[in-house]
């Protein structure tokens, strides 16, 4: 199959080039122009330089590669910035989403298209609703904060063009997903990175947090992309699927798990600045139409997902220092 992937520079960019081109695809890499990929990457692919928001240079690109496929990654995925950045991600999720939405109905041959959302978009779970809560995709959506909002209205434009245009489009809603190369915004990777700070002495023996109590459904990133892959083949168009774990951990469990391997003696305190204006409930992805349509299970287990996170920022600080 010919692939599109836009947004392939970042976290999840990167190993979806690889699983994807693995299984025989001809993959196309769109970018940023000042992004760049590793040359190990660049040899799976073949990359475009464009702008999301451009949508003449959108249509274009579409136009050139005609794709069967297209894994649309390209977002603004970080709730901690979208609460300081909601024009921006208004921009890229929503009006982005558009723009290729509609140019790739305008192709002769209309791609399938693999939308990536967010279980964020759950959001508010009902009062009766108690602790943890297995979440179908039949769940309504309400979200408490505008990186939530922005992909629940990013999904039912998607629905829009399927069912008005016949648009084949796959919506997904992913869970916490995390592992080796993530940036620092995020929770797991932010404590591996102040972890493998202190232990090279760049900083005192503090790592500071958000809150510890939140619970969240994690899944290693190499499992996420497999399951993205798996439902471009054969997930059904006009149908949202869960992507996730179906199991929760709480953040200070993971932090533990970190200290544990940690070198130095460390401490935590709270960060004000790392603390949410408001946060989804604790609940888990009830996966079970991902299982039944394309029998994906999840294999890698949390444990080594943050074990070669941590081993990720060690060697990078390594090369940086003796850079």
């Amino acid at each position: 199959m010919r692939i599109l992937i836009t947004g392939a520079a970042g976290f999840v960019g990167a190993y979806a080039i690889r699983q994807l081109a693995d299984r025989g695809n001809e993959i196309h890499a769109a970018i940023l122009p000042q992004e760049q990929l590793s040359a190990e990457l660049q040899a799976k692919c073949i990359v475009h330089h464009f702008d999301l928001l451009d949508a003449d240079a959108v249509a274009a690109l579409l136009e050139e590669i005609r794709p069967e496929g297209i894994l649309h990654l390209a977002a603004q995925s970080s709730v901690a910035r979208a609460w300081k950045q909601p024009q921006l991600t208004v921009d890229l999720n929503i009006r982005g989403t558009v723009n290729l939405l509609e140019a790739a109905r305008n192709l002769h041959h209309m791609p399938r298209i693999l939308l990536i959302g967010s279980a964020e978009e759950y959001g508010r779970l009902p009062a009766d609703a108690g602790g943890l809560h297995l979440v179908s995709e039949n769940m309504p959506l309400q979200p408490v904060n505008i990186y939530a909002a922005t992909k629940a209205a990013a999904e039912q434009l998607a629905a829009v063009y399927y069912h008005a245009y016949g648009l084949p489009v796959i919506c997904v809603r992913a869970f916490n997903h995390f592992g080796p190369g993530q940036t620092e915004i995020f929770v797991v990777s932010d404590f591996c990175k102040q972890t493998a700070e202190i232990e090279c002495g760049l900083h005192e023996p503090v790592i500071r947090t958000g809150n510890l109590d939140a619970k969240r459904d994690f899944t290693d990133v190499r499992d996420i992309v497999r399951a993205y892959a798996l439902l471009l083949e054969s997930g059904r168009a006009g149908e949202t699927y869960n992507v996730g774990s179906g199991k929760t951990i709480m953040i200070s469990e993971i932090l533990s798990e970190i200290l544990s391997a940690c070198q130095v003696p460390v401490r935590h305190e709270i960060d004000p600045a790392k603390l949410r204006p408001a946060e989804t409930a604790c609940m888990a992805a009830d996966t079970g139409k991902l299982r039944q349509d394309t029998g994906w299970e999840p294999e890698i287990p949390t444990e080594q997902t943050i074990a070669d996170t941590l081993a990720f920022w060690r060697q990078k600080l390594k090369e940086q220092s003796e850079a």
